[in-house]
């Protein structure tokens, strides 16, 4: 009972961290290594978890982890990237939005912006825009996944191709340790690939669990954007890519909430 216990408090901690660290978890409980790595195991096995190096991050693959927990994945982190990212998008400027909890924290901190012109195919981003009375809303059409709020299809598409914007920002399921944007859905990724070539600016939001992940699909490579928002340090070799690509890689710290 004890054992069933300390793992449904680990699961949660992983489900809120992104992360869990065999000896974080040791220390906190004040239990050998190996008691937890044998938590962790049962963990793995019962495919809740997936075990790495030191400890065990949320299982991903082919198939995306529920919106709502994604939702509760590293929210310090989101906030601190959304931040950043709002602050470098004027009052008067046109942004298109796509699906995300990290656009959504993009989203929150535009909130005191004035005269934005917002084009989203996510409608939690519509809802919490609405209360910003000089922020325009429009919402792309087209078919509604019920699963995350999402709008996807020819519709949407085709309406995203009207507009030429100033910003887009758009978020992503992972990042490939060679740069490239993962997404699990097709028809999301036309949606961005269309946003990518009608913007000036490209901003990309990921907190850094997104380089931990994996997802089946490509939307492009981060040499196609002008811009990556984290939350923490990027491997060497991929910073040294951005680099020569002139992909700016701006780093939010959570703790102190500030940006380098």
């Amino acid at each position: 009972m004890v054992s069933n216990f300390r793992q449904k408090e680990i699961l949660e901690r992983a489900r809120k961290e992104g992360k869990v660290l065999v000896d974080d978890l040791a220390a906190h409980y004040g239990v050998t290594v190996q008691t937890i790595r044998r938590d962790l195991s049962d963990l793995a096995q019962e495919g809740r978890l997936e075990r790495v190096h030191g400890g065990a991050v949320l299982p991903s693959g082919v198939i995306n982890i529920v919106y709502e927990e994604r939702r509760r994945l590293n929210e310090a982190g989101k906030k601190s990237i959304g931040k950043a990212c709002a602050a470098q998008i004027p009052n008067g400027a046109s942004v298109f939005m796509n699906i995300g909890t990290t656009t959504e924290a993009v989203a929150r901190a535009l909130l005191d912006h004035e005269n934005l012109l917002v084009v989203t195919n996510n409608i939690n981003i519509a809802n919490i825009l609405a209360a910003n009375k000089s922020c325009e809303i429009i919402v792309a059409g087209g078919v509604l996944r019920r699963t995350d709020g999402g709008i996807v299809g020819g519709l949407t598409v085709e309406m995203v191709k009207q507009f030429k914007f100033d910003y887009s920002v758009l978020g992503c399921s992972a990042i490939d340790s060679d740069g490239d944007l993962l997404d699990f859905d097709g028809q999301e990724i036309i949606v961005s690939n269309t946003a990518i070539k009608r913007s000036r600016d490209v901003m990309v939001v990921a907190c850094h669990l997104k380089f931990q992940r994996k997802a089946p699909l490509t939307i492009c490579s981060l040499a196609d954007v002008d811009a990556l928002y984290t939350d923490a340090a990027i491997a060497p070799d991929l910073k040294e890519k951005c680099d020569t690509w002139g992909t700016r890689v701006i780093e939010a710290n959570a703790r102190r909430d500030d940006v380098r």
